[in-house]
């Protein structure tokens, strides 16, 4: 079994929700990940604060950021296990922030590293 990385972009409608509408939105998520945990296919997960830092070039220059358009701004990750890409996208596509027009999955195959 192999390990993906998906990455959550986008989901800018979240701003406009209320409190409740927020809650049955994250009901959504723990329910998308509880269902992948029980298939035993989540390795976890983790939302990103919209602030940080970017490190740049041999001279290492830090800057704050990251600064992009919402739709393009990585949200969170999740790790999951599958067979193959195809299986990956098919557990990635009943994934929440797909509810939102800008919102996108970036499905990453974690390559193994030999030390």
């Amino acid at each position: 079994m192999k390990e993906y990385l998906l990455l959550f972009r986008g989901g800018d409608a979240m701003k406009g929700m209320s409190a409740e509408e927020m809650q049955v939105h994250m009901q959504q998520w723990m329910q998308w990940m509880g269902e992948l945990n029980a298939k035993g296919k989540f390795s976890g997960a983790q939302p990103l604060i919209n602030t940080g830092k970017v490190i740049t070039g041999t001279k290492k220059v830090v800057s704050d950021g990251p600064f992009m358009e919402g739709k393009e701004m990585v949200g969170g990750y999740l790790i999951l296990k599958a067979g193959n890409y195809d299986e990956a996208v098919q557990l990635s596509n009943d994934c929440p922030v797909l509810a939102f027009d800008d919102g996108t999955v970036e499905v990453r195959e974690i390559q193994e590293l030999q030390m």
